[in-house]
């Protein structure tokens, strides 16, 4: 088969590599869509997770062709998506609800070979049925989970004015599911047009291009969806008093951020983050096959998997109308 692998930072070649073999515990994919997410570019540039040579890709979906001998759920043919964080389930932090912790953690498309190939295996627990749901829509089953994750973490109550700085995929995701919770109305940052516009045809109350034009201490809940330390530090100045800062976006290791403590202590502001998700993949199946979260738009490039780097190119390059690339290992 052909898969991509980051041998070490800031190298990437397509290159043969043999079928994955499933074990007893494993379902062997057909990688049908793969997006390219922030973590992937991370781990390319050195500023991640990740061990290599690695395989990236952790949002993916496929057809099931073979499974080993233990699995029960799945069988070929079955279309399927995934969740890529494989918990011990017996270590502290798995054995007290948070699996995102796992002591043993292991990722697929971080430490383990992920679906940037025309196959992947996963463990039986981490396959997810996605029915008859567009396969570029599957892969939306992990980014959606981690925002679901975010959103709960950050306590969203009806009738909550919400601020999102950023409006790339997740931010538009973040904009769905916090509609879903019941926001009053939710504003959106972005310095793209195009992303702009998006946001406000999937309902956003107002977009802008400039922080400075917002009302300071006006929101109950800022979001931070860029990763980006400039505009991670200026989020606290637009929560009320007594409001909550959730800094959801993945900034680059050793990365540094500066709040004003005085700032914090005053309005007595919660400030949290959200790290991947916990078993919140059963829920973002649901939504994405139901449609009450509908991500068709998002998807803004189809490549094939010999333009991996291209792909990783146009999101860096920030261009108008760059939102999701989803790498497609069935194009030539």
């Amino acid at each position: 088969m052909k898969a991509a692998f980051i041998e070490r930072p800031e190298e990437l070649v397509v290159r043969e590599a043999p079928v994955p073999v499933p074990g007893d515990g494993d379902v062997l994919i057909e990688v049908k869509a793969s997006g390219i997410c922030g973590t992937d570019i991370h781990i390319f540039h050195g500023e991640y997770l990740g061990s290599y040579p690695i395989v990236p890709g952790h949002e993916f979906s496929g057809v099931v062709v073979d499974v080993g001998s233990k699995v029960k759920k799945f069988k070929a043919g079955d279309r399927v998506a995934i969740e890529p964080n494989v918990a011990c389930d017996n270590c502290d932090a798995c054995l007290s609800n948070r699996q995102n912790f796992c002591e043993h953690w292991r990722g697929v498309g971080v430490t383990m070979p992920g679906g940037m190939a025309q196959f992947a295996v996963a463990p039986e627990r981490a396959v997810f049925g996605i029915g008859t749901m567009p396969f570029e829509v599957g892969a939306f089953v992990e980014p959606l989970s981690c925002v679901l994750h975010g959103v709960q973490r950050a306590g969203i109550a009806l009738a909550d004015r919400v601020l999102i700085v950023g409006a790339g995929p997740i931010g538009n995701l973040l904009l769905k599911a916090v509609m879903l919770e019941g926001a009053s109305a939710v504003d959106v940052v972005d310095k793209n047009e195009a992303r702009l516009s998006l946001a406000a045809a999937s309902g956003a109350a107002t977009v802008s291009r400039d922080l400075g034009s917002l009302e300071p201490e006006s929101y109950d809940v800022v979001v931070d969806a860029t990763g980006v330390p400039a505009l991670m530090a200026r989020a606290l100045g637009f929560a009320r008093k007594g409001g909550k800062v959730l800094l959801f976006g993945v900034p680059p290791s050793k990365s540094t951020v500066s709040f004003e403590a005085f700032e914090i202590f005053r309005k007595g502001l919660t400030i949290l983050s959200s790290y991947t998700s916990v078993r919140n993949s059963i829920q973002a199946t649901r939504l994405l096959g139901t449609g009450r979260i509908d991500v068709a738009s998002l998807v803004s490039h189809q490549l094939p998997l010999a333009e991996f780097r291209r792909g990783i190119e146009l999101i860096e390059s920030g261009a108008d109308g760059v939102l999701k690339v989803i790498i497609r290992p069935d194009l030539a």
